[in-house]
């Protein structure tokens, strides 16, 4: 039988390499314009985001957004919208990627608790979509068809 990264490969897809947290976190270190950052990866957010503190860091230029963000326990909270930005997982790519931005101080305080290191934003369901992404566990592998 054929590894499945053989199969994959032939198929367009880029392999991308995860790694678990102490916390059972999948983190991946992705870049958002050009800038290089950790990023949970989350099947149950609907969205891509980052924190109101990484906004000057990976260069986005913000909007309001009447939208309000909830998840890992936190509800009706403020958000800012950013488009047009380009993101790389590996050597995939999409370019014209929106962001959601939001206040991620309290996803970072409950890793902090853990002695497990901070990130920059989380990586939804938007780009594992887009990507017809497979995750592989056993081999700690995000796959993402090239577009």
């Amino acid at each position: 039988m054929k590894k499945l990264q053989d199969v994959l490969r032939k198929e367009n897809y880029r392999k991308i390499k995860f790694k678990v947290t102490k916390t059972q976190h999948i983190t991946v270190k992705a870049r958002i314009n050009g800038v290089k950052g950790d990023f949970i990866l989350d099947t149950g957010a609907s969205n891509s985001c980052v924190g109101f503190e990484s906004i000057e860091l990976f260069k986005l230029n913000a909007s309001k957004s009447k939208t309000k963000a909830a998840g890992a326990g936190a509800t009706g909270m403020v958000t800012q919208l950013a488009s047009d930005n380009y993101l790389e997982l590996g050597t995939w790519k999409c370019q014209d990627f929106h962001l959601v931005i939001f206040d991620l101080s309290h996803v970072n305080e409950a890793l902090r608790q853990h002695k497990t290191k901070a990130v920059q934003g989380i990586i939804g369901a938007d780009v594992l979509l887009e990507g017809d992404a497979i995750i592989d566990y056993s081999s700690k592998s995000l796959y993402l068809k090239k577009l």
